[in-house]
């Protein structure tokens, strides 16, 4: 009887243990890639961690139709998240982390790196991607892409183009994100890397602001210490 109240209590504990983290390498070698461009599989309360080795990428959400663009809503208001640009000195011997939480699987997710044209050139990386809305299919659409620095693409006639609108619905993903850029970096660039103080923010539909962040300082030579402290 005690046997089984005691295992009740633990119950939660081994259910939250059960996440599975998939490390993406963000760059390397001075490749504009992420490594791998695709997780599929990936189940509601896995994490996604994306480790930047060098350069300065940003690890952004977009849309399928829009790859290189922000997700934006009806006023151009930045709906989707960010990791921000994260400058790796040649010299580092630690790395930024940037990582989400899926919560909603169903739900496919899109990324690109907003540097100048990388995306163009093929930096772009998907969670889930569907039979009809293919990886292969986005990595197309945004060789196509005219936009830069992940601005709107121009609609007819010139005027920017919202890349995609916001909503209430439940998240799909939440997280958590630990950017240090190296000692003497310097970020370009709209959006800023996340700061050591800690900000949040959410986003809307496409799985886009089903995305929810929260940034604080976080190397990836001091990963190891949160998961010691768990254990």
């Amino acid at each position: 009887m005690r046997f089984s109240a005691v295992a009740a209590a633990l119950l939660p504990v081994g259910v939250a243990f059960a996440q599975t983290t998939h490390v993406v390498k963000v760059g390397g070698s001075g490749a504009l890639t992420y490594t791998p461009n695709q997780l599929t599989g990936v189940a509601n309360g896995d994490v996604v961690q994306f480790q930047f080795l060098d350069k300065n990428h940003t690890v952004t959400q977009s849309t399928f139709a829009a790859p290189c663009s922000n997700i934006t809503d009806a006023t151009g208001t930045v709906t989707g998240v960010d990791s921000g640009f994260q400058f790796v000195d040649p010299a580092a011997t630690s790395f930024p982390v940037w990582q989400i939480t899926v919560n909603n699987a169903s739900t496919p997710l899109w990324f690109y790196c907003r540097q100048a044209k990388h995306c163009q050139a093929g930096m772009v990386f998907a969670v889930n991607p569907t039979a009809e809305k293919t990886f292969d299919a986005f990595k197309t659409n945004a060789a196509a892409s005219t936009s830069v620095n992940g601005s709107p693409a121009p609609a007819a006639g010139g005027a920017p183009a919202s890349s995609g609108t916001s909503s209430s619905g439940a998240p799909a993903v939440s997280g958590s994100a630990g950017a240090a850029p190296a000692a003497g970096s310097s970020a370009s660039g709209s959006t800023p890397s996340p700061s050591a103080s800690g900000t949040s923010g959410t986003a809307g539909a496409n799985g886009a602001g089903s995305l929810q962040i929260t940034s604080g300082a976080a190397l990836l030579s001091l990963a190891g210490l949160s998961l010691g402290l768990l254990l």
